[in-house]
């Protein structure tokens, strides 16, 4: 792989450079032979005294992506290494499974990993059943905050439909109407 880490409001020292690669380059093992992919990684220290780091892999049939902020600078890199490392298993499963069904290996992957690792991350291990209260999207609100979750499923007393509140990022709410 092909390193291009860049910094905004931040020099990137030749530390930081070898920490990224060495982190990243632990990717390599996914794959039956290491990709010929240009990793961009831009490094960013905010006013807020916060680092944030935004990793792009552009792969043949599939582009790795994520980005974190942290207080400390390694820390965001080791996170960011995590969250492209259940990216690669959760498609590495997806792609698997579906070779399997048609009766073609993956070229792409390797097998070092055990699939049923890899399966077990899409295994469902709790169901809840619960009845749907009529209420309006400012109650849902209240109530997700109430039980301290990110969303809260709903039927829309004016529309009688099934709704989802949910907590952005940004800290304000969204909303999704079911058709």
């Amino acid at each position: 792989m092909n390193y291009n880490v860049r910094g905004e409001n931040i020099e990137v020292t030749p530390a930081i450079r070898e920490y990224v690669e060495k982190k990243i380059s632990k990717l390599e093992r996914y794959f039956t032979e290491a990709p010929d992919a240009k990793v961009n990684a831009n490094l960013r220290f905010n006013a807020d005294k916060t680092s944030k780091v935004e990793v792009t892999i552009p792969l043949q049939n599939l582009v790795l992506r994520a980005e974190e902020t942290n207080s400390d600078m390694y820390a965001a890199i080791d996170l960011i290494c995590d969250k492209l490392e259940r990216q690669i298993r959760k498609h590495k499963t997806k792609v698997n499974r579906k070779f399997r069904e048609k009766g073609n290996v993956p070229f792409q992957f390797t097998n070092s990993n055990s699939e049923a690792q890899d399966d077990d991350e899409l295994e469902l291990v709790r169901t809840k059943r619960f009845d749907l209260k009529p209420m309006d999207s400012e109650e849902a609100i209240l109530q997700m905050n109430m039980l301290g979750h990110n969303f809260y499923v709903f039927t829309n007393a004016d529309t009688n439909r099934t709704n989802v509140v949910y907590r952005r990022k940004d800290g304000r709410y969204g909303l999704i109407e079911a058709q």
